[in-house]
């Protein structure tokens, strides 16, 4: 698989070619081609997938319908006035942006558009404003509703609702301490990123009117979840529902920009629901295997702490999301390790939202860095070297998010335990 991958073949086929050999071999070519054909009538006609494509078409609605801009001058009133001001801004609106999208590369795309040709106006940094941009578009895979956990949710039969939930509180901390990091490093160095305007409480309250269609949204989504009103499927369709008929009263999204959402929607969901089909493939074979029991049962055997076979499972995680699309390695890696920490004693909620936050990591480093590389696109007189520079600033942010998750783990499990236990 992992040959597959390195001669650069998309890694859904590359696990839908490592399981059908592997099924071949262990059980029959016949079996096997049974096993292939069955899984991804299985996956495409799946109920259950149709959740994907209506959260990331209520995303695309949101962003031609022009949320980002309001919430971006929103969160200007609010946030401008600290040290990194325009930074600052840029982590705010993407935190807010994440609410209503669920893509890392969505939110760092829509973001960098708005918020880089600010900050080149007012001299800042180009490290600190790239490097701001690129870790603001992780939001997207934590604060929910998450692409990355509705594959989870799927792959592991965990409720979304609850997994929607246990990540609200771990993404506004790492968002608070992206913030944090800007303020340190601008009133360590001013010339990074200068001051902004200060405005009246008056002023921003007013601006206030600006995040309302995203609390709409996010409230429509996950309230109604909450409340019994919808399935995980009916609440996307709710919610891009409403980003349409926000579009259409603000007469933002043209016939144009319609097309466009759709066929966007479209790729994302299709590569999405192809991940997934090799992934339950792929796993066929290691359940048949055996391999991810062995590996559970040797490693619940070993003389040490549990939590010393977590972070060594943490730290592939790390590694791998640095080599490969944090998406597409958890999808490859789910069946392996997911029993395992289910061995180890963990609680699959926890652990599925720590996960989660440390492949974010995958997005913005060296040497793939999804993120990084969008940002290049939209900035291409910055260096690749710069924006990398400037992402290493928030290092110590992802590590302390995790480590007080690891510390205090009612961080990521007391919200749903308080609303849904």
């Amino acid at each position: 698989m992992f040959v597959l991958m390195l001669l650069e073949m998309p890694i859904a086929f590359a696990m839908l070619a490592a399981g059908l050999l592997g099924n071949a071999y262990l059980l029959s070519g016949e079996a096997a081609t049974h096993l292939l054909a069955t899984n991804v009538w299985d996956q495409f006609s799946s109920y259950g997938l149709s959740v994907v494509p209506l959260f990331v078409l209520m995303g695309q609605f949101a962003y031609r319908a022009g949320i980002t801009e309001r919430l971006y001058r929103a969160a200007y009133t609010w946030v401008g006035s600290l040290p990194g001001g325009l930074a600052g801004t840029t982590i705010a609106a993407s935190a807010g942006f994440s609410a209503i999208c669920g893509s890392n590369s969505a939110t760092t795309a829509t973001m960098g558009t708005i918020a880089l040709p600010e900050m080149r106006r007012y001299n800042y940094h180009p490290a600190l404003s790239a490097g701001a941009v690129a870790v603001g578009g992780t939001l997207g895979v934590v604060i929910p509703p998450s692409v990355v956990l509705i594959v989870i949710a799927v792959q592991t039969e965990q409720s979304l609702l609850r997994l929607f939930l246990a990540s609200i509180v771990p993404g506004l901390i790492l968002a608070l301490l992206f913030l944090a990091t800007i303020v340190a490093l601008c009133l360590r160095n001013p010339e990074l990123g200068p001051l902004g305007p200060r405005t009246s409480m008056r002023a921003k309250m007013a601006s206030l009117s600006g995040v309302i269609e995203t609390l709409a949204l996010f409230g429509l989504v996950i309230g109604g979840l909450y409340l019994g009103w919808f399935t995980p499927t009916e609440a996307g369709a709710a919610g891009a529902f409403g980003a349409l008929l926000i579009g259409l009263a603000r007469r933002k999204l043209s016939a144009r920009g319609l097309v466009q959402a759709v066929a966007e929607t479209l790729r994302i969901s299709s590569m999405v629901v192809l991940l997934i089909t090799g992934a339950v493939l792929f796993g066929r074979f290691l359940t048949v295997s055996r391999l991810p029991f062995e590996l559970a049962d040797w490693a619940a055997a070993l003389p040490v702490w549990p939590g010393v076979v977590i972070l060594v499972v943490l730290l592939i995680y790390v590694i791998g999301g640095m080599l490969m699309d944090a998406l597409g390695f958890l999808v490859v890696t789910i069946p392996i390790f997911y029993p395992l920490a289910a061995a180890l004693g963990y609680d699959p909620v926890w652990y599925t939202v720590v996960l989660t936050v440390v492949t974010t990591m995958g997005a913005v480093t060296p040497p793939v860095g999804v993120n990084v590389f969008i940002v290049s696109g939209l900035a291409p007189d910055i260096p690749i070297y710069t924006i990398f520079r400037g992402v290493a600033y928030f290092i110590v942010s992802y590590l302390a998010c995790i480590a007080l998750m690891w510390i205090f783990p009612d961080v990521v499990l007391l919200l749903p335990r308080l609303l849904l236990d």
